[in-house]
């Protein structure tokens, strides 16, 4: 079975560095944009190629003026913008932390460099781990001994061992700083009306306090060990009673467990500059969960912002991008971020199919375009087997590690994220650029230091020219099959 490795990243992915022309940051807030002069990079990832992230063309504008209706065009108008790019990144859960410890050491850090190097790697800036055990860890557990409502028993020793060197580690290839946020899939099963960390239940009102306490110590702790915590999410997926860990909150609990406890702990414990997200599942309800929350003033200032999930087309229909809209255009100053997506039911005999990166090009330009801030996958590194998983909730990540082999395999869902990941840099904002067919999805970004970054994927299987279009004048570029493109100036 062939197998997209790392290797070919090595020789020749990222290749065209040093032809990239250096843009005036001048050009940065300007509304009289121009391209005179401005050579375009391409990088290309294509089914039935060898493109990998590759640097594949460059190109120049020309004068074009007013395109006819038979040519493809992507128009970029540099002149409207709309809002921050955060980052990208993903969750580094205990399955995540407990393959890569298992992989030989050369392979640890070619992982390390694939993911957070800005130059050798995609540069991923965001980081997720969970609070107490997930589905995606091999054991349950907690922080603390079960009945110590005043938590005098927490500590972190379990994520010693596995979670918190890894964490460390990329914090370092990725030059000292993640924006690492927490989420809780569970309270401990003493707190909960079912008395078990699985199988939903709620948080029991006589422990709100101790529970809204608990998020402080485990930011403490991990702050001790030298890991920041940029932020936290209130409950991953408040409205799934799922088989492995889960806690159900009515938008109406969680806004009040918010408003009257974890908001005032968080701010008498000194963290109130700690981020805090909302909701943290599917974008259907999520207009109904942002209302709730930010039509309460009192709620409303805690509020970072609104996490959401992809899943909610688990019946076969439609991602609900338009949702997003909805959100950004009632509640503006509030940010709307992507909390967890993955390809779900790994099989390996899917390695290489095609429509693992697809999907989370779609999602990712079609949520940008709706508003959406930052991007994080879910589990960064899976084994072979798609876990480890204590209760065989098995999926893809982008990346897998062979333990029995020690060889790292990379899905074409690696490269798709790269091409967001590792050209837009925090602090950028979104600009205007729309496709004049629709097998062509773009979004695009204008970064901190003037550079222009347009995404264009073709979904279909038709090779042909497209023109990237800005104010009459044009740079012709090849869709390949299956294609994804960068179009750096």
């Amino acid at each position: 079975m062939k197998r997209l490795l790392f290797a070919a990243i090595m020789t020749g992915l990222f290749s065209c560095s040093g032809n990239k022309e250096k843009e005036s940051s001048q050009l940065k807030d300007s509304p009289s944009f121009s391209t005179d002069g401005k050579k375009v990079i391409v990088y290309t990832t294509a089914d039935s190629s060898q493109y990998r992230l590759s640097a594949t063309d460059t190109l120049e504008f020309k004068e074009m003026g007013q395109p006819l209706e038979t040519q493809i065009c992507v128009f970029v108008d540099p002149s409207k913008t709309f809002q921050d790019f955060l980052g990208i990144g993903a969750a580094m859960t205990d399955a995540s932390a407990e393959t890569f410890a298992k992989l030989p050491r050369d392979k640890q850090q070619e992982l390390l460099q694939a993911y957070f190097d800005k130059q050798k790697g995609i540069g991923y800036t965001v980081a997720r781990t969970n609070i107490n055990s997930c589905d995606f860890s091999s054991d349950m557990y907690t922080y603390t001994s079960d009945g110590d409502k005043e938590l005098k028993s927490f500590n972190i020793d379990h994520d010693k061992k596995y979670k918190i060197p890894f964490i460390k580690e990329a914090m370092k290839v990725a030059g000292g700083k993640l924006n690492l946020f927490g989420s809780p899939w569970s309270p401990p099963a003493w707190m909960k009306t079912n008395n078990d960390m699985l199988h939903g239940g709620k948080l029991k009102p006589e422990f709100y306090d101790s529970w809204a306490m608990y998020y402080t110590k485990f930011i403490k702790e991990y702050e001790k060990e030298g890991v920041p915590v940029w932020g936290i999410t209130i409950q991953n997926e408040p409205m799934a009673t799922q088989r492995w860990e889960s806690c159900i909150y009515s938008a109406e609990e969680e806004r009040d467990f918010l408003k009257n406890h974890l908001g005032p702990t968080m701010q008498k414990e000194g963290l109130g500059d700690k981020k805090i997200i909302v909701w943290d599942h599917n974008r259907d309800l999520i207009y109904q969960r942002a209302a709730t929350y930010l039509n309460d003033p009192e709620a409303a200032k805690y509020i970072w912002g609104i996490g959401f999930h992809w899943y909610e087309n688990w019946s076969g229909g439609e991602p609900m991008y338009d949702n997003l809209k909805k959100v950004h255009e009632s509640f503006p100053d509030k940010n709307l971020f992507f909390t967890e997506g993955c390809n779900e039911k790994f099989d390996p005999k899917r390695y290489n199919d095609w429509a693992l990166g697809e999907r989370y090009a779609r999602s990712m330009i079609n949520d940008f375009n709706n508003g959406m801030t930052g991007f994080t996958d879910w589990n960064i590194l899976l084994d072979e087997t798609g876990g480890p998983n204590h209760v065989q909730n098995f999926c893809f990540s982008p990346v897998h590690g062979d333990i029995k082999t020690g060889q790292l395999i990379y899905t074409n869902a690696y490269y798709y994220i790269g091409h967001f990941s590792k050209f837009i840099t925090p602090g950028a904002k979104r600009i205007s650029s729309v496709a004049s067919r629709s097998q062509l999805l773009t979004t695009a970004f204008r970064n901190e230091d003037g550079k222009t970054v347009v995404v264009v994927m073709n979904q279909g299987k038709d090779k042909f020219p497209y023109y990237l279009w800005i104010n009459g004048k044009a740079a012709e570029v090849t869709a390949w099959p299956h294609s994804i493109n960068t179009l750096i100036f």
